[in-house]
């Protein structure tokens, strides 16, 4: 069996228990080495073969996969993060089924979840944003145009913007033009959960200068959205005044909370 696995967004303890076991039982591993911390091939047997994907090819990483298969090795397809996202598996997982070979998917942690931790934010505040915009800039690898950073920028929506540390000046331009008033608070989150963690607050317009000042170029996260200022609204989910099929409303409309009185 080949099981592709999330190896979190970074720290060690934040793989699956799943995950974790999975790399304790591998005969072959492949990591993504260019972003999962090696730390987590400790894990490992010390007769597990080991390959770097990062310096690989998909064809490479298919003959592995192959080879190992038919020696009927537990193989291990170690992505960063949640491999659903900007991980190339769909790929990998058409090719396997050409070749009748069995895998599964293990899912993880994604970096965004782990960016969110770091700034201590709610990327759904009631009263300011309820939809989550996952994307990228286009650079060696193109966007469809009806995904540019500009017409998702319309929306108002909380923004999460990957792979996209070496374009700020770029991105910062897409969101003003799509809508995003300049001062919208924003982060630029960089090695989240890893000990080297930098959380970096900034406005939409300051992008740049402040991943600049920090010496910041890549492996970071770009968060943009009022979720990172200080109003909202609070939930209806946990107010007096809100029966659910498990709570009996019981007192008058409970004040909004993160607003100001006045």
């Amino acid at each position: 069996m080949i099981t592709f696995a999330g190896a979190g967004p970074g720290a060690e303890d934040l793989i699956t228990v799943r995950g974790q076991r999975l790399l304790q039982e591998a005969d072959i591993v492949i990591y993504a080495g260019s972003l999962v911390n090696p730390g987590l091939l400790s894990l490992c047997r010390e007769d597990c073969r080991v390959y770097n994907s990062a310096v690989m090819t998909l064809e490479e990483v298919l003959d592995v996969m192959t080879a190992g298969h038919e020696e009927g090795k537990q193989i291990v397809r170690l992505h960063t993060g949640d491999p659903c996202l900007y991980s190339a598996i769909r790929e990998q997982m058409d090719a396997l089924k050409e070749r009748n070979i069995p895998y599964e998917v293990c899912p993880g942690v994604s970096s965004f979840c782990g960016a969110a931790a770091a700034l201590e934010a709610e990327y759904t505040l009631p009263g300011i944003s309820q939809s989550v915009v996952i994307t990228r800039m286009a650079g060696r690898t193109p966007v469809p145009d009806k995904e540019s950073i500009a017409s998702f920028a319309s929306h108002q929506a909380t923004m999460v913007v990957f792979l996209s540390t070496g374009m700020l000046r770029e991105l910062s331009a897409e969101l003003i033009r799509g809508g995003y008033p300049a001062d919208t608070p924003a982060a630029v989150v960089y090695k989240a959960t890893w000990p080297e963690e930098k959380v970096l607050r900034c406005t939409v317009e300051t992008l740049e200068e402040t991943a600049g000042r920090e010496n910041v170029t890549k492996t970071a996260l770009i968060v943009v959205g009022r979720i990172l200022g200080d109003g909202y609204e609070r939930s209806r989910l946990y107010d007096p005044s809100f029966a659910t099929e498990f709570r009996r409303a019981s007192h008058p409309k409970a004040p909004v909370s993160g607003q100001n009185d006045d």
